[in-house]
């Protein structure tokens, strides 16, 4: 058995060459070093085919590596349905594309902030920021709940993949309390018939469907997972894509020269760092793959991270390129695969796409100064900080 553990320092600090060991010598791994063990599905074929048989490969214990009983969108079928039409509506592309200009303006007044000053933090200026802006504002949470917010996100994604799950236990409970709270005013308002605002939660209570609504722990649930899939992610995304446009010259500025390249850039981003490295899905019965039988009631990762680098699939997988073949541009499974594909990925690539463009036209000579630190939970892959600096517009 090939040694593979994503929990040490090793492949923490770059998962990359683990994954290509996995790719190429146990495309399905155990590892006892977790509890409970779980098994690691790495190559494309493998991950693309788990992730649309959800009847073998189920989310109804979690998609995390510990066994939960799930509820609202990441649940199977027919609740998962039920759950994602009724959220489905703020995320069509006409509804992604009605928010650009408010998107714009976010990244505009962000980056007047600090670029004069010719250094800083691009994560905890422009990356952190803007998606906990957009998603709080989507979800109608007031501007100065936000870090609150964002620090409960964080708390919930480091508990669901640490050892110790239990230390971050007091801001997953006051997480709860406040959603809950805030469905409760909006639950008295409507039934007391007065007028709710314009947001993605009051439209949550007010949702029907074959005329049943949803309960407040059913919305709890729903705008959890908004908040933590809105959040964290595309904030590595858009760390994780400036680390590697500044680490080969010339690439920002052929984003200022031809702008619709930035799309391509969030692409091979997804692809060459998926945010999220992968997630679990729990057996419903044996499965045999590459002579490896997985029991039933087993935990398994399906690893976005590895797939995407899989030769089978991609030419020169390991070069990030802003030239990759137009087969292989959205090929990727960072965004999942079939019916659990992220919900928010039209609006991560919106975000991506307008902060590389104006990152690429505003902050010229950009650098990073520093090794930038990688996030905590091993399921996911983004840095904290990403200290850099450029030449102050004149």
């Amino acid at each position: 058995m090939t040694e593979y553990d994503p929990l040490s320092a090793e492949v923490l600090d770059d998962p990359g060459p683990a994954h290509a060991r996995l790719l190429a010598e146990c495309p399905v791994h155990r590892f006892e070093g977790f509890e409970p063990p779980f098994y690691t599905l790495s190559r494309y074929e493998d991950v693309a085919w788990a992730l649309k048989d959800t009847t073998t490969f189920s989310s109804r214990y979690g998609q995390g590596p510990r066994f939960t009983e799930e509820r609202g969108m990441k649940s199977d079928p027919p609740m998962h349905t039920f759950f994602r039409r009724l959220v489905s509506k703020a995320f069509t592309p006409r509804a992604v594309a009605a928010m650009e200009p408010r998107i714009d303006g976010i990244v505009t007044d962000l980056i007047d902030a600090f670029v004069d000053r010719g250094e800083g933090d691009l994560h905890h200026e422009l990356a952190y920021p803007l998606p906990t802006i957009v998603i709080a504002e989507m979800l109608g949470v007031p501007a100065e709940d936000r870090d609150r917010f964002k620090a409960w996100s964080d708390a919930w994604v480091t508990a669901m993949g640490s050892t110790t799950p239990e230390l971050w236990a007091d801001e997953i409970a006051e997480m709860r309390g406040y959603i809950h709270e805030h469905v409760a005013e909006r639950q008295r308002r409507d039934a007391a018939g007065l007028a709710l605002p314009d947001d993605l939660v009051s439209a949550l209570v007010v949702a029907e469907e074959d005329g049943e609504r949803l309960d407040a722990e059913g919305i709890v649930n729903v705008v959890r997972q908004l908040l933590v899939g809105g959040n964290e992610t595309t904030t590595s995304l858009l760390t994780n894509a400036l680390l590697r446009l500044t680490e080969q010259p010339g690439l920002l500025d052929r984003i200022r020269e031809d702008p619709a390249l930035a799309e391509v850039a969030v692409e091979e981003s997804l692809r060459f760092d998926a945010p999220v490295l992968g997630l679990f899905r729990t057996t419903t019965c044996p499965v045999e793959r590459h002579g490896v039988v997985i029991p039933e009631g087993e935990k398994v990762m399906l690893l976005y991270s590895a797939a995407n680098r899989d030769p089978a699939v991609f030419e020169d997988p390991d070069v990030f390129s802003l030239d990759r073949a137009a087969h292989e541009v959205r090929r990727h499974l960072a965004f999942g695969f079939g019916i659990h594909v992220c919900l928010g990925a039209g609006l991560a690539r919106l975000e991506g796409r307008i902060v590389l463009q104006q990152v690429a036209r505003r902050l010229r000579d950009l650098e990073i100064t520093a090794p930038p630190q990688r996030i905590e939970p091993f399921m996911l892959w983004g840095k904290a900080t990403l200290p850099a600096r450029w030449t102050p517009p004149s």
